[in-house]
């Protein structure tokens, strides 16, 4: 039996949070209603006193969390570099404003923290003994254009090893794995005025895994792409097909997954991103974590429809329960003998 958790980001329910159809409390126990009782945490967004959060907060939030019967699975971490205008913060500066996380991190009891990509190797490397000490695993986000075996990827991992530390690793965006042009992507620039003999030609280029430095020149100069067009060839840069099957390679170096994806269809399967591949290497590996969900399809839609998160939320954890039990069933079927 697979030790895949589901779980979900309340980033998933930004636009009906930010219209006020939706409290926080609402988003988590929609999310419990699916199964998904992980709970991924975005305090600069989810919390108002951030990041003076007192004990009295911290206890309101513990005590939603096991009415609804849910936990918290990850702290995104969010690192400014520019505290005053015009001025970077300093390396010291740095290692204090991800202390300051990892200390917020630990008194809401969650185990593994959010790292954004561009945070410098060296920077958490000097926050490797408090993350130790507080017992919070920091996983820097493999987002799109990076991958997981981009250099500066290998670079955390290198530390990690270096350091023979459980606390420092990555944390795969699913994003990295788009298979396909998202159509909601696609139908977005067609209303912005892309013509469709054009974005034909650009979801082919992608299908194709033509190199997108390729596709923008063909698109803004051989065909005189409109402005439309070529902001769509351009997106070709943030969507990159890496292989599943290297997950199993680097699975000992993360705990969580951001389950990104932008539209679900109606019979519960994704377009754009292959979990009917990340999912089945999975579980071949035994990965023991959560894949929390990540909706990021209301951008690409709010101009022309009504948002709804909750329904596409759902279909995602339709498909998690689907694919992990095939995947399930196929590695049984693999170990009987003949």
């Amino acid at each position: 039996m697979s030790k895949i958790q589901r779980g979900v980001s309340l980033y998933s329910y930004q636009e009906e949070m930010f219209l006020g159809q939706m409290t926080v409390e609402d988003a988590i126990a929609h999310a419990v209603s699916l199964g998904a009782r992980g709970i991924e945490l975005l305090p600069e967004q989810n919390m108002p006193a951030f990041p003076n959060i007192d004990d009295v907060e911290i206890a309101r939030w513990q005590d939603m969390l096991a009415r609804h019967g849910a936990c918290f699975t990850c702290y995104d971490m969010f690192l400014d570099t520019k505290l005053r205008k015009g001025e970077l913060l300093s390396d010291d500066e740095q290692v204090a404003s991800i202390r300051r996380d990892l200390a917020l991190c630990n008194r809401l009891g969650i185990k593994n923290m959010r790292v954004l990509v561009f945070v410098r190797p060296d920077i958490l490397e000097r926050c490797v003994p408090y993350a130790e000490e507080l017992d919070v695993h920091m996983g820097v986000e493999v987002h799109a254009p990076w991958h997981l075996e981009h250099a500066w990827i290998l670079r955390t991992i290198e530390v990690a090893d270096r350091l023979n530390t459980r606390h420092l690793g990555i944390l795969p965006d699913m994003g990295i794995f788009m298979k396909h042009y998202p159509p909601a992507f696609r139908a977005r620039f067609e209303r912005q005025g892309a013509r469709p003999e054009i974005t034909q030609f650009i979801v082919d280029q992608h299908e194709e895994k033509v190199m997108a430095e390729y596709t923008i020149y063909e698109v803004a100069v051989k065909r005189g792409g409109n402005k439309a067009e070529i902001a769509m060839a351009e997106t070709l840069r943030h969507a990159p097909y890496a292989n599943p099957k290297r997950l199993k390679d680097y699975a000992p170096y993360f705990r969580h997954i951001q389950a990104k994806f932008y539209e679900m269809n109606e019979d519960c399967t994704d377009p754009a991103i292959a979990y009917d591949e990340v999912i089945p290497e999975l579980v071949k590996c035994g990965w023991e974590g959560t894949l929390s969900s990540e909706y990021e399809g209301n951008r690409w839609i709010q101009d022309a429809m009504e948002v709804d998160s909750r329904e596409q939320v759902r279909r995602q954890h339709v498909m998690f329960d689907r694919l992990i039990a095939q995947a399930e069933a196929a590695l049984g079927a693999e170990k009987e003998p003949a």
